[in-house]
């Protein structure tokens, strides 16, 4: 048990591990890809917010049965990694479980939210802070924490490591666990690819290809899943209500050409993060999003890289709206030859190699209900992002509609970009 945390705001700590209801045989392994070894240094955190009626009465028990029946259809989830003879990981399923953490509040949901609009970071102690490593054999790849408010409301927070799977992945996993609560049939057979086997389709190119500008090479980091920043990196979070995002998009229109929330705010965000750097303003970012084949498992979304060949600072917004529009080359094919160069076991970063755009707007965050309750607010952010920093698009609370915004980005930038979005923007 760990007594508290944040100064005291979060107590009464306790852990404890759930596994499956059934046992399957043993030495199931589950083979990540090369894309999914690509992003193992990443950890995807979720925070869903409910109100008292979803937990009201319930025993730790009570929230604890259903995921056994969730777990039987995640058997990568319960496992925990090894290496092979030439020390490719793999994961041993079923080996130990999830980490379910319970905690206490002391403030009121609506007054932790409140002060979460002010400091985002504070957001870190409704998640677990766990990373893989530096022993493989026994740290956890998804880790539950269940915060009860003084109000009586509760936030599900959940770790999620980036190797099992990206974010449309990590929400159909508490997606399912909605179902499971509502006695729900989900919609995956027990143990689904148990015996899943990394990609083998890929040919290295006798001629060894430079590695793609989306990633970074790190490390080695050995055992230890993380990357090592050379400065601290801070949150910012923010809403743009469906008003300013009209007049947003509106403003940066040209010539006929109509931008998505994603384009104009991108474009927006990035130019401001461009006059706070200067000199060494970004003309190289990433952008994620959805693939149009995008599947439940696994890394799949589509990466890709945009270059401007003119100062940022100086562009006109919708310049660089169009060519986040024109972002349509995919580099996982490049990313998975350079992880496979040697079987994985090199190190990357994807998020802050170069600045990222991530959008994250199709991501079905409010489909978790838990007792019939939908959560009154989400929550998404990344751990492990690079010294470049990364900007998360999410979609807002349905009844408010709008998108929100995190962006991780160095300390020293996150209260220039507040500044700078508040002068020229949207920001309140």
């Amino acid at each position: 048990m760990v007594s508290s945390m944040a100064g005291g705001l979060i107590y009464d700590i306790k852990l404890s591990s759930v596994g499956p209801g059934k046992v399957i045989e043993p030495d199931v392994v589950h083979e990540p890809g090369d894309m999914d070894l690509a992003m193992k240094l990443h950890y995807l955190k979720a925070i869903y917010y409910f109100g008292k009626q979803a937990f009201e009465g319930l025993t730790t028990l009570n929230i604890k049965e259903p995921t056994f029946i969730l777990l039987n259809h995640f058997p990568a989830t319960c496992g925990r990694f090894r290496r092979t003879e030439s020390g490719r990981p793999y994961i041993k399923c079923n080996d130990c479980g999830v980490r379910f953490i319970e905690a206490k509040c002391e403030k009121t949901m609506d007054e932790w939210l409140e002060m979460v609009k002010e400091n985002a970071s504070l957001e870190k102690y409704l998640t677990p802070n766990q990373i893989i490593g530096p022993e493989l054999a026994f740290s956890p790849t998804v880790l539950l924490q269940f915060t009860k408010f003084k109000c009586g409301g509760m936030s599900v927070g959940l770790s999620w490591a980036h190797v099992l799977g990206d974010a449309f992945s990590a929400a159909e996993f508490m997606n399912t666990l909605g179902k499971v609560v509502a006695n729900e049939k989900p919609n995956r057979p027990i143990n689904l690819a148990q015996m899943k086997t990394k990609s083998t389709n890929t040919k290295i190119p006798e001629k060894i290809m430079e590695d793609p500008l989306s990633i970074k090479r790190v490390g080695p980091v050995g055992d230890n899943w993380i990357t090592v920043n050379n400065c601290k990196m801070e949150a910012l979070s923010f809403s743009v209500n469906d008003t300013q995002l009209s007049h947003l998009q509106s403003k940066i229109s040209s010539k006929g050409t109509n931008f998505s929330p994603f384009e104009a705010l991108s474009a927006v965000i990035w130019q401001c993060i461009a006059k706070i750097r200067r000199e060494s303003e970004p003309k190289v970012v990433t952008i994620c999003k959805k693939s149009e084949q995008s599947k439940a498992d696994g890394n799949n979304q589509l990466i890709s890289v945009v270059k401007a060949d003119y100062p940022i600072v100086e562009a006109d917004p919708s310049e660089l709206a169009a060519l986040m529009k024109s972002a349509s080359f995919d580099e996982r094919e490049k990313i998975e030859i350079a992880s496979e160069k040697d079987d994985g076991v090199s190190d990357f970063i994807v998020y802050g190699a170069n600045l990222t755009f991530a959008n994250l707007e199709e991501v079905k965050c409010y489909e978790f209900e838990y007792r019939e309750q939908k959560p009154v607010y989400v929550s998404f952010r990344i751990d492990g992002v690079g010294d470049a920093g990364a900007v998360l698009l999410l979609p807002g609370p349905p009844k408010n509609g709008g998108r929100n915004v995190v962006a991780i980005l160095p300390e020293n930038e996150v209260i220039e970009l507040k500044s700078e979005l508040k002068r020229e923007w949207f920001m309140d």
